[in-house]
Parts: C-alpha cells; structure tokens; sequence
C-alpha cells in the first residue's frame, strides 16, 4: 500500500506502531491509522509534515518516503538502510557512459518508448474505426522515427545524441498531436507544456511523471545502479540524469492512465487550479490520478517474461537485468 499525504497541513507521526496521519478539517481534526506492516512506501507533498518517529518507523521496515512539489516532481526521499548497490556496478555503468554501451542502451531505451506509443496507439485504433487511417498514418510516421533511430551509427553518446534527440522530439509531436485529436475538445492540447503545465491534460501527465520518476529511481538504486550517472542525459540535467535515461519507455504507463482518465470523462474542472502562466493538479485531481496510477503500475499485471507481473515488477525485472548486463552478468 501506498500511504499519499496530499493535504495541506498533514502531519504524520507514531501512535502505537502505527502510523497515525492527523488532518484539521472544518476546524476538527481527523485521523486514521496504518499498519507499517502494509505500507511499502509514503509518498507526502509540500504543505505536509511528518515526525522522526515516523522516520525511524518507515526505515525500520525498509518504507521509503518520497517528497514531492506540488506539481508531482519528486525533490528527496529518505532510503531503507540497505538499497543493493555494489561498486562493480557503478564502476561500469560510469565506463559505460563513455562508449558504445551507452549507445547501445539509449538506444534500446528510446526505440522501446516508441514501441511502447505505437502499441499505445494500436490499441486506440481498434475502437475508434471513423479514426483507423488517420491513427495509423501517425503509427507510421513514429515507426519511420524508429527505423531512423536503429540505423543510427556511432560509438560514443556525443556522437549521436543530437541526432537521437531530434528523433525522438518528432516521434513525440506525432504522438502528442494523435492523442489531443483523439479527445474531446474542450480538453484538445497544443503539444507538450512543463512547468507549469497551460493545459488539464499536461498538468495530469507532469503529476504523473514526477510520481513515475520516483518509481524508477527506486528499481535503479534497489538494483545498485547510480541514478545519477546517466548516458544520454549526464551533462544536460545537474540532476538524477540516469533517471531520465532510463524512465524512457515506461513514460506511455503515465500516458495511458492520463489518457483514460480523460476519455472516460472522469476529469473535470474541479480537479485543476489556475496558477500564475498554467494550472496545477489540486488535492482532487491528485488523488483521483494517483489512484488510478498505482491501481495500474502495483496491481494490474501484465504477460512479462512468461509469467504474469505488475509494471512495478517488471520494471526492476528491467533493471536488475541492465545492471547484469553492465558486469557481464548472466
């Protein structure tokens, strides 16, 4: 279970061994409790607090916290004494970023996200027949992108990533132009916007990636790999560089929930606010996302490696392997 403190003015503390999870609302104070045993990770926003007995709790059953801003990008976390680094690792995974064995994995990892779309885009062609030919010609343009992509020659990173960059950019707009015209158009959007986002569908999709950049931060560390050593992105991000490399292919699990949650007609405008030059996801459309979001990445499963997991699982499944693969591991 994921314990989401989203509420402004939350605290979290002990009571009992249990984490106890205070909140004023309409001057009185409410509470519930939680079962450490059943919690595998907190997840607290800006405006909320937590005591260090909830700390030492959280770390005593290998729970790690992760704190985010108010847009969903995660900014720290306190880790489990034991992660499973080994040195071996991070040695060649820093030789790695080098050479050609990083441009080998980039490579993977960028050709998989769009693999990852056009699937994506398959599986709304199949219901959406007044719209089959027109989806599909984007699923070509993408799949052009890809060939490009694997035809791609050099054997340093510096060599190729401009090259790979602009790729992956136009196989994005394609994407991004698809999934707008597949919405309704009250909620149609103009291509990707940040921080801050200037449309419901970008807040939705910046939340989600912030909650997703901490998932996979944690596989890398669990599986003794640095996220900050990354291949691609190491001198562009004064940040967890090896996070954005690798999130690559995982980022459609964020696309498909926030795609749902608008085609199902299930967001609406209470779920946003309006800030200065965008808009942001307020506590509802926090909570309506994260649910939806874990419901799909910790328990859905999916056919992976013969056997059914869940995303999550199969995420570290990934990693693991990578890091395998940087020590010549079988």
């Amino acid at each position: 279970m994921q314990l989401i403190i989203n509420s402004y003015g939350a605290y979290v503390h002990v009571k009992d061994e249990l984490f106890e999870v205070t909140l004023t609302k309409d001057g009185e104070k409410q509470k519930s409790h939680f079962a450490s045993q059943k919690v595998t990770s907190i997840l607290m926003s800006k405006g909320s607090a937590l005591s260090t007995d909830a700390v030492i709790l959280a770390m005593k059953n290998n729970i790690d916290i992760i704190v985010f801003e108010r847009d969903g990008m995660p900014v720290g976390r306190f880790w489990h004494s034991k992660p499973g680094s080994t040195s071996r690792i991070r040695k060649q995974q820093l030789e790695a970023s080098l050479n050609e064995t990083g441009v080998y994995w980039i490579k993977n990892w960028l050709t998989g996200k769009l693999d990852n779309q056009v699937e994506l885009l398959k599986r709304l062609k199949n219901h959406r027949p007044a719209t089959a030919d027109v989806i599909q010609e984007k699923i070509d343009g993408i799949i052009a992108m890809k060939s490009k992509m694997k035809e791609l020659k050099g054997d340093k990173i510096d060599l190729v990533d401009d090259t790979l960059r602009g790729l992956e950019g136009t196989a994005g707009r394609i994407y991004f132009q698809i999934l707008s015209s597949l919405l309704s158009e009250r909620y149609q959007f103009s291509g990707r916007s940040f921080r801050p986002a200037i449309d419901p569908f970008n807040a939705f999709l910046n939340y989600a990636y912030g909650v997703l950049y901490s998932r996979v931060e944690k596989v890398l560390v669990i599986a003794g790999l640095d996220p900050y050593v990354g291949f691609m992105h190491r001198d562009d991000y004064n940040m967890k560089s090896m996070v954005f490399d690798f999130i690559e292919p995982y980022r459609t699990y964020a696309d498909e929930v926030v795609f749902k949650l608008f085609s199902a007609k299930k967001v609406n405008d209470g779920h946003t606010d309006k800030i200065t030059n965008g808009m942001s996801l307020n506590a509802d459309g926090k909570n309506l996302l994260i649910q939806s979001l874990m419901q799909f990445i910790d328990e859905d499963k999916i056919r992976y490696n013969g056997r059914n997991q869940t995303r999550m699982n199969a995420m570290q499944m990934d990693a693991h392997q990578f890091a395998n693969k940087l020590i010549h591991k079988p």
